[in-house]
């Protein structure tokens, strides 16, 4: 996109003076559909391999053909749309999103439903990177925290119930109808946009005097890195243990079954949501640094507490509640530090977590081969420490006192 172009991007209307609550649930919605879309086939591992005649190997990489468009794609894309309307934009992304999410559904070939889900990751990244952004700009700036906490209620969920009931569906009717599901519940939310949410501007207009700033320039704004290797380890000590959470139970002397302990997990998380969008505004340091630290403390008890149901549960509930708002908390520093480049900003994150889950596979899978489940929550205190020393470090450009 030219300056000119940019340049004739009218500015926002007026400032927000209502919380469009309804808008920003259906925001939540469409991050809980990114979770989902991204994690259920983990779930269906079986039943796709046996519906589509080839091996769970192959399909397993849906998960990481999905993770690899994302990271590819999602940065340059929010740069180059930097500077069009947002909602347009949005659901545009949405419109990819089903189109290709659909694609899997019915595709009988594996190399096209790869393809399939590496554009699927594709938008899913855009519709990331503006996500946060979007839901604080139609907001009034008095609820930019609470705004993005809203915003930030799908991933949890998601997380908590996307990938059950994805499973459930899959294995009772057919594994298609996972995807079409999925497919559905965008369709309604993008109508639903369409109908009710505000527009609002890009990031401009820019000045006849400035120029957007490149890429490598808003990477390298004070305090960018930092989040971002914040999110990089934070994000590594959460899906290591996540990803291989059934033979760290089987390591323990529990009889807690996976999908019990992550439905705990993902109940604790929407309430981490809630706490976050009641203190973020206020006190956004301070509820990141506590964050990280109680994250810490529940790795410890996964590892201290592993021959005690109740301990464990206890520690899925901190874990949970600090996992929680970990998002909000992410993307309104990033949103903060990035200022007018705030959507280019963002659209590291998802890059950032996508590449967290890439590593954290190989890391749990290497680690594993070698000793048992119960290194997997040294390994969540061991980057958690890393994660809560980069937020001290990061203090003053990085993580401001107030958004």
């Amino acid at each position: 996109m030219n300056t000119e172009t940019i340049q004739t991007t009218p500015p926002q209307a007026h400032t927000p003076q209502r919380l469009p609550l309804l808008t920003l649930i259906v925001l939540a919605v469409i991050g809980f559909v990114l979770v989902a879309m991204e994690t259920m086939p983990a779930g269906l591992l079986p039943v796709i391999a046996s519906g589509m005649g080839t091996t769970e190997g192959s399909v397993g990489l849906f998960v990481s053909a999905y993770a690899l468009g994302t990271v590819v794609v999602t940065v340059p894309a929010i740069a180059l749309t930097r500077g069009l309307r947002r909602k347009p934009l949005i659901l545009a992304a949405i419109t990819g999103l089903i189109l290709s999410n659909t694609a899997t559904a019915f595709s009988s070939d594996v190399a096209l439903s790869l393809i399939s889900r590496f554009v699927a990751g594709a938008f899913s990244g855009v519709i990331w990177g503006m996500l946060a952004a979007y839901g604080r700009r139609i907001s009034p700036p008095r609820n930019a925290g609470l705004s993005l906490a809203i915003v930030s209620t799908g991933a949890p969920v998601g997380f908590a119930l996307g990938t059950p009931l994805g499973s459930w569906l899959g294995m009772t009717f057919d594994w298609r109808w996972s995807f079409i599901g999925l497919s559905l519940v965008a369709v309604v939310a993008g109508l639903l946009i369409a109908a009710l949410a505000p527009d609002a501007s890009g990031q401009g207009p820019v000045s006849e005097t400035s120029e957007k700033l490149p890429l490598g320039r808003v990477f390298r704004i004070p305090g960018i890195a930092i989040i971002l290797a914040v999110i990089l380890t934070w994000m590594l000590a959460h899906n290591t243990i996540y990803t291989y959470i059934s033979p760290y139970l089987r390591a323990t002397s529990s009889t807690l079954t996976v999908d019990v302990l992550l439905l705990i997990f993902g109940i604790a998380s929407i309430g981490g949501v809630v706490i976050t969008g009641a203190l973020l505004d206020r006190h956004p340091r301070p509820l990141l640094h506590t964050s990280v630290a109680l994250f810490i403390a529940a790795g410890t008890l996964l590892l201290v507490g592993s021959g005690s149901t109740v301990v464990i549960v206890v520690a899925a509930v901190l874990w949970g509640v600090t996992f929680g708002g970990a998002a909000a908390q992410l993307q309104a520093a990033l949103t903060s530090v990035g200022g007018e480049n705030a959507d280019v900003a963002n659209s590291f994150l998802p890059v950032a977590f996508n590449i967290a889950i890439f590593i954290a596979g190989i890391l749990g899978a290497a680690a594993l081969t070698r000793v048992d489940g119960l290194v997997l929550p040294v390994i969540m205190i061991v980057f958690g420490a890393v994660a809560l020393l980069l937020t001290i470090l990061g203090r003053r450009t990085a993580f401001r006192a107030h958004l």
